[in-house]
């Protein structure tokens, strides 16, 4: 899926690849952290449980350097292709209002998100794909709003789910699952200050963009997506039809997003019996 260049630690002389990107970063949120401080429900509606606690092998502010340089990278290749989308374009002025409405209430589910430089941009590509890195740098591709024709409510349902994935750092966990299986790392070494797991996430190529999430990993982001969505006044049911969309256009030459995410009935009823739990925050929401 990913057509970047490998990460590496820039030397001093060489450019760094968010400063290449930011004569025209499109979408930093500096100020969400202000919003994130409206008052919210108590407590979350949707049921997950506990974050893997293996993630705490890999630190957080390394992985998330380690997105934002392979984001910029991958943005500014497609800058050069032509075929990174404006910010004039209505499809990214309605991706961003659509991130704007469900920015603040994402704290609750992570206490790094209101430091996060969140981003969204839109790349013209057939592939029926989206992504949130972590640190919150988001990618939609065109694909993916044109051919299932997705309403807001659906694209918001998308857009949670993706955030969800960095919010319960989903692959941080993968990688420190990875790392600590690996032949090369020594139990000690994970005792006395991390040893190598602490460089693992500078190394990643273009890994943050391939690896595999688990099926819990999936109904995490699901079920957390939905209650993301739905406290920003987005329709529940969409992420039913969402999903049906995706069902009907699961043996297409370019749903690389159902390759990771793979649609079906099971996944559909989790999210059917879930709705109620997170009606009266929509209709909450609705009336704010």
């Amino acid at each position: 899926m990913c057509f970047l260049c490998d990460l590496k630690s820039p030397s001093p002389e060489t450019p760094r690849p968010e400063h290449v990107w930011s004569a025209r970063r499109a979408f930093l949120l500096a100020g969400t952290a202000a919003a994130a401080g409206a008052a919210l429900p108590a407590a979350a509606q949707v049921d997950v449980g506990e974050g893997s606690q293996l993630r705490k092998l890999v630190p957080a502010d390394e992985l998330e350097g380690a997105a934002g340089q392979q984001y910029g990278q991958m943005m500014a290749e497609a800058k050069a292709k032509n075929v990174l989308m404006p910010d004039s374009a209505p499809q990214v002025q309605r991706l961003r209002s659509i991130a704007r409405r469900i920015i603040p209430y994402t704290p609750q589910w992570n206490s790094r998100a209101p430091q996060w430089k969140w981003e969204v941009n839109l790349i013209q590509s057939a592939q029926i794909n989206a992504f949130c890195m972590p640190g919150g740098k988001i990618a939609f591709y065109t694909g993916i709003l044109e051919k299932l024709a997705l309403s807001d409510d659906e694209t918001a349902m998308i857009m949670g789910h993706e955030m969800a994935h960095a919010l319960r750092e989903h692959a941080r966990s993968r990688v420190a699952k990875s790392g600590a299986t690996s032949a090369v790392l020594s139990i000690g070494a994970q005792l006395l200050g991390l040893g190598q797991l602490g460089d693992v996430a500078a190394n990643l190529g273009t890994q943050l963009l391939t690896l595999k999430f688990s099926r819990e990993d999936e109904t995490e982001a699901d079920l957390v997506g939905l209650e993301l969505a739905a406290r920003s006044a987005y329709q529940p049911r969409a992420s039913v039809t969402l999903w049906q969309k995706m069902a009907a256009n699961s043996g297409g030459s370019n749903a690389s997003f159902l390759s990771t995410h793979p649609s079906g009935p099971e996944r559909i009823r989790q999210l059917e019996a879930n709705l109620p739990k997170v009606q009266g925050l929509y209709e909450q929401a609705r009336k704010g």
